[in-house]
Parts: structure tokens; sequence; C-alpha cells
């Protein structure tokens, strides 16, 4: 018996096996990235926020008892809030085209940048933190004692402009440093959870600065029972950038070259790629000799360093006839909020410093003029946060395909078989 004829082999299809190509390559990485996930998160966020303006407002809650009836009613409230809302969000953080002139238009702008002063300052302490894996959660204690020591310095020597604003800079700059320190330097040598321990700091110097601020010779102001300093000295108080009209000082300066520094830090330096190193597996780094306890305090100690920053931009800044306990204004916390959202990159955390010094000069225009809860701001920015922590959910919600995911390659049909060659083998 002759052997069976073989069946013909086709050849597989033309896209088994191949590569995607480079643009196809490049929109997955843009549409599966962090930065993609942060702005959709403020998105989705921004949609939630929507949907609490359209429900307190009294016109929709008016128009929705005859809503079946005359449904247009209500879509024209909804839309009235809504859009009502987000543009005085938009006067009151960008630019008010209801004003004359553009100087007196751009003023928002300003107001923006001197509330994200201190977010960004902060918010890079914290996220150069991440980057070396510590949870830095003590920004409000840097930031009380940096203001502590800059006040000090601002009310108690007596030194000419700029050299008293200097002094009064590296001071409140050295003393969030230190404060930060105490923390690296117990994770360093005893393992201790920086978590815990940042936290118990914050609680030391809110209670120590409160002491400080009732004790007569020391921050108190002179002749007074108020727990308040007195007021800065002009030679300490950190000059406006863009004239008496704004509000907008140096500290933004102050800030920016934080930001360039931060960078150079973490991107071009040997001390950073060790920093970055310790963050991704400290045990390796271990191994290729970087000594990981040393790193927890250095690192720990520059982002103290920048939160001083922060503390001193509202020392210096903000406030000019003296200070009280409430100086940090919750910036150490929300500094939290802008590490996460500009994933812990300093160009990241500026964007999302800015964004967030948008919503509070911004929140209170919507307040004022459109009556929309200025708690709705403080809700759309806890949102963010809840985006950016289940970024999953992000991408299920728009689509998005997971990071790491390939299309898989179609496999190769085998050949069917006609009744002859079945015959054949069968007899075979």
């Amino acid at each position: 018996m002759s052997a069976p004829t073989p069946a013909p082999i086709k050849s597989p299809p033309a896209d088994f096996g191949t590569e995607p190509s480079r643009w196809t390559s490049a929109l997955q990485r843009v549409s599966t990235g962090n930065g993609m996930i942060s702005v959709l998160s403020v998105i989705l966020a921004l949609i939630a926020g929507a949907i609490m303006i359209a429900f307190t407002d009294p016109d929709v809650q008016r128009t929705a008892g005859y809503f079946f009836s005359r449904p247009q009613d209500m879509l024209a409230a909804v839309w009235a809030a809504v859009s009502g809302a987000y543009v005085a969000l938009f006067q009151g953080a960008v630019y008010n085209f209801r004003v004359d002139g553009f100087a007196a238009g751009i003023k928002p702008l300003t107001e923006t940048l001197k509330f994200a002063t201190p977010l960004i300052a902060a918010g890079l302490g914290v996220g150069l933190a991440f980057r070396a894996g510590l949870f830095n959660i003590g920004g409000q204690g840097q930031m009380l004692m940096a203001a502590a020591a800059a006040g000090w310095v601002g009310t108690s020597l007596n030194l000419p402009w700029p050299l008293h604003m200097l002094v009064a800079i590296i001071a409140g700059v050295i003393a969030g440093a230190l404060w930060a320190g105490i923390a690296g330097l117990l994770k360093a040598r005893t393992g201790a959870h920086e978590v815990i321990v940042t936290i118990m700091l914050n609680h030391i110097a809110f209670y120590l600065l409160a002491w400080m601020l009732a004790t007569p010779g020391i921050l108190q102001a002179p002749g007074s029972s108020n727990p308040k300093t007195a007021a800065m000295a002009e030679s300490a108080l950190l000059p406006g950038i863009l004239g008496s009209q704004y509000k907008l000082h140096a500290g933004f300066i102050l800030a920016l070259i934080a930001v360039a520094f931060t960078w150079w830090l973490l991107e071009r330096s040997s001390l950073g790629f060790r920093f970055r190193a310790v963050g991704e597996n400290p045990a390796a780094a271990k191994v290729a000799g970087i000594s990981v306890g040393k790193m927890y305090f250095l690192v720990m100690v520059i982002a103290g360093g920048l939160i001083g920053i922060a503390g001193v931009s509202q020392m210096l800044g903000t406030v000019t006839s003296g200070f009280g306990g409430d100086i940090d204004a919750g910036i150490g916390f929300d500094a939290i909020t802008v590490a996460l959202l500009g994933r812990s990159t300093p160009l990241g955390i500026l964007a999302a410093g800015i964004l967030f010094g948008a919503f509070k000069a911004g929140g209170f225009a919507m307040q004022a003029s459109e009556n929309v809860p200025i708690e709705i701001v403080l809700v759309v920015q806890s949102l963010i946060v809840l985006f950016i922590a289940a970024p999953p959910l992000v991408r299920a919600i728009f689509g998005l395909p997971q990071p790491g995911a390939r299309k898989k390659p179609k496999k190769p049909k085998t050949p069917k078989k006609n009744a002859a060659q079945i015959a054949e083998e069968v007899s075979a």
C-alpha cells in the first residue's frame, strides 16, 4: 500500500508573531501610563463633583419635582448649576474675564500660584521620600518647626535685607531637615516605622509650638498674653514678584528652585540613584554595597528641608502680622495628595500643586458667587486620591488596556482534511 499523501501545509497568518508598530507601542504606553491615570482621575473627580453640585442646587431640586412633565426644566437647571460653578472656579483660579484689563483679570492666577507654593514644596518632600520607599507623613510637624525657626529669626534678629530674609529661610530649612532627620535616624538605627514616628513627631511639634507661642521670650509677642508672635520684620519678608497689587511672593521662585533641585537630585546625581535603588529593592541595594540606613537618614533630611521651604513661604510670605499654631493650614497632609497625583516626580508634583492651588483659589469663588459648598471641592480632591489609588478601576471605566497587556497573536489554523485523506490515514 502506498504511503499516504501528506496534507498541504498552509503558511501561518501574516500577523502571527509580529511585533506591534512603534506608534502602536507608544500609544499603548501613553494610554496605560501613570500620567494618563492621573489625568483621568481628575476628570472622574470633576464629573463626580458636577453630580454633587447638581444634587445640592435648589433649582435642580425644585424642577425635579415635576421632571416627568417638563424634563427640560430640570436639565436646564442642572446645566446652569454645573456650568456656573465651574465657570466660577475658572474665574477664581485662572482668569476673570468679567473685569476690565489684563492686570486685573490675571489676578486669580497669581492667587492660584500663591496657594500652590507651599503645596509644591511640601509635595516634593513627600514625593522624594516615596521614591526611597519611605512614607513621610510628618509634613505638618516639619512645617511647624520650620515656621517656628523662621518666625523666631524674623521677629528676634535685627539684620538688613536681604541678609535677614536669607537667614530666616536657611533657619527654616534647617529646622525642617533636623525634625525629619529624627525619623530618618530612628528608621536607620532601630528600624522604627517612619509612619508611626512621623505621626508622633507631628503631635510633638504641634504642642511644642503651642508652648513656645505661650512662653514670653521665645515666640510670644512682648506684652501680649495671646499665643501669637509679633509681626515679622520687613527685612525678613519675602518680596512680591509682580508688584504690590498681587499677593504672589518670592516663595514661588523658591518652590521652582526646589523642583529643579529635586529633579537633578533624582535624575542626574549618584545620590538620587541610590535613593531610587533603595526604594525599588532595599535588599538588592544592600547587596550592591549601598548603605540602606544611611540613605534612609539622608533622604528624610533632604525631604524635611524641602518641606521646610513650605513652612518658610507660609511664615515669611503669607503671614506678616504674626502667626499662631494653625500656620500649617493642613498643607502637610495635602502634600501627600499632591505627591500621589504627581506620581512622586518633580514635574508631576509641580503640576499637581498648581492644580490643587487652583482648587483652593477657585473654591472660594464658587462659594461666593454660586453658593456652592466649599466642602464639594474637598470631596473632589479626596476622589482624586481614591481614583489614583485604584488604577484598574480607572482603566476599566475608560476601557484602557492593563499595563503590560499585549494582543495575543493568532494561532495558525490547522488545515482541514478531506474524506480521502482521512480514509488513507485510517487504512495506513
